[in-house]
């Protein structure tokens, strides 16, 4: 979590270097080592490197190939103006320091918060900034960057807490990373509590879990070890989560603990409480993952024919510049205005009605028996998406939404397609008459001049992605 906690103390003022505990070890696989650790951050920003630097030289010294940093890392604010201010765009110097960090020492790096300010919109500063969890190589490249989904904003006798205030959610779940420990599912501090993201991570392939955090002391203390080894044992993962610890400020207080849990839901590795800043190392050992899973396939056993989880698409709103094949026919990417992972959206060379706009699935399919599960989904969420869109840019509140979906229900092109067609009134005399008109309009033999230029068409795409961003049409 980002911002203050009502808590009344008053943290030391001396800058302290850390004490480092490190566990005995008889390793498989030196590769697999990873290192945890408490640190305290503050509002001063070169102390906390100075934290940083320690801890991963002491991770360094232990063999451990992969640090994991604690939510916040970068710096704790003292109130909302100066975390804001303090923030800074991934391109920025704080990104920098950890990626020649990670290169230096040759080793991964799991930057567990860092306050990612969201970049300016028509010269505009914004008023919110990203809570980051970004995944270095030991090459010093970022290979994954998790914007936080759950936003802490509680309302408790003990504490009032808005982190929504300053912090922007993110949109999309990371997939898991591959690192040299394993797959790795990347969250962070809150999301511990929603269970079905981690489910979400294990079934997309996560062999570990991260939890990097800056639990509150109040709801650490009562529940921060249980959480950690229930999404161990249910998801049968490892689970790593470095932590903060101690007074960041007179009115923020971190629980600490941070810990490795096996997927047994055996606490594996544990940073000592008793110390500011502190470096835990241990072994992923993926054998006993998998020696869980085969004695217990708990993911095999789910009723996936009574209940399911599911991941909504990403949706790519800029869209790439590759052409798209149309069954045999090629769609300039200018034209395309909208993307998901398996569907996308542009604007047609003969219209309907003005506004007319094809969703078309990615993967070159007939029919909509054709599509997998997952596909039907994204296919018919992209629907709703773009026709909630195009109602509002052409001010109407009707569609005529259609699918001819096979060569007698009118498919010209052999390739499955939605027709999306803002309705006005008075636009066909009778109702149906749209449904005889779309079935002429594309036909082989139809008139050329009632095509539309590119030009047009890539104008038309333009418009609709403007409002894409302007408005959120989930």
């Amino acid at each position: 979590m980002l911002v203050s906690r009502n808590y009344i103390a008053r943290p030391s003022t001396y800058k302290k270097l850390p004490t480092i505990r490190s566990m005995s070890l008889e390793t498989k696989n030196p590769s697999n080592r990873v290192a945890i650790c408490h640190m305290r951050s503050t509002n001063d920003t070169e102390n906390n490197r100075l934290q940083v630097v320690e801890i991963v030289k002491k991770a360094k010294e232990k063999n451990a190939n992969f640090v994991f940093l604690p939510e916040c890392c970068d710096y704790v604010g003292s109130n909302v103006p100066e975390t804001l201010k303090l923030s800074q765009t991934i391109d920025g110097d704080t990104m920098s320091f950890y990626k020649n960090l990670s290169r230096t020492n040759k080793l991964w790096l799991s930057i567990g918060g860092f306050h990612e300010k969201v970049p300016k919109t028509n010269n505009t500063e914004s008023d919110k900034i990203y809570n980051s969890h970004v995944i270095l190589d030991d090459n010093g490249d970022i290979v994954g960057n998790y914007r936080k989904l759950h936003l802490f904003d509680v309302d408790t006798p003990e504490y009032k807490f808005r982190e929504s205030k300053i912090v922007k959610g993110g949109h999309s779940i990371l997939a898991p990373i591959s690192s040299p420990i394993g797959n790795i599912g990347v969250m962070i501090c809150y999301d511990l509590r929603f269970p079905e993201l981690s489910t979400l991570l294990r079934k997309q392939g996560s062999d570990i879990l991260t939890y990097p955090s800056a639990f509150a002391f109040t709801t650490g203390e009562a529940h921060w070890e249980t959480l950690l080894r229930s999404r161990a044992i249910e998801n049968q993962c490892f689970v790593v989560a470095s932590a903060q610890i101690g007074y960041h400020n007179e009115k923020r207080r971190s629980y600490g603990n941070a810990m490795v849990v096996d997927p047994w839901g055996k606490i594996i590795a544990k940073c000592d409480n008793n110390k500011e800043v502190d470096v835990a190392v241990t072994d992923i050992d993926l054998d006993v993952a998998a020696k869980v899973r085969q004695n217990m396939p708990c993911l095999e056993h789910r009723r996936n024919d009574i209940y399911s989880l599911s991941v909504m698409s990403k949706k790519f709103v800029s869209p790439s510049t590759k052409d798209f094949v149309f069954e045999k026919y090629p769609i300039p990417h200018e034209t395309i205005f909208y993307e998901s992972n398996h569907s996308l959206a542009f604007t047609n060379i003969r219209c309907v009605v003005p506004g007319h706009v094809l969703v078309a699935s990615r993967r070159s399919a007939k029919r909509l028996k054709d599509l997998a599960p997952d596909e039907v989904a994204d296919f018919f969420q992209t629907v709703c998406i773009v026709q909630k869109m195009t109602e509002s840019y052409h001010q109407t509140n009707s569609s005529t939404v259609t699918v001819q979906d096979g060569e007698f229900a009118g498919q010209t092109v052999k390739h499955l397609h939605c027709h999306i067609m803002p309705r006005r009134p008075g636009d066909f005399k009778f109702n149906d008459e749209i449904y005889i008109k779309l079935a002429k309009h594309d036909q082989h033999n139809a008139d050329p001049a009632t095509r539309r230029s590119i030009d047009e068409m890539t104008a038309e795409a333009s418009e609709y992605q403007k409002l894409f961003l302007l408005k959120n049409f989930d």
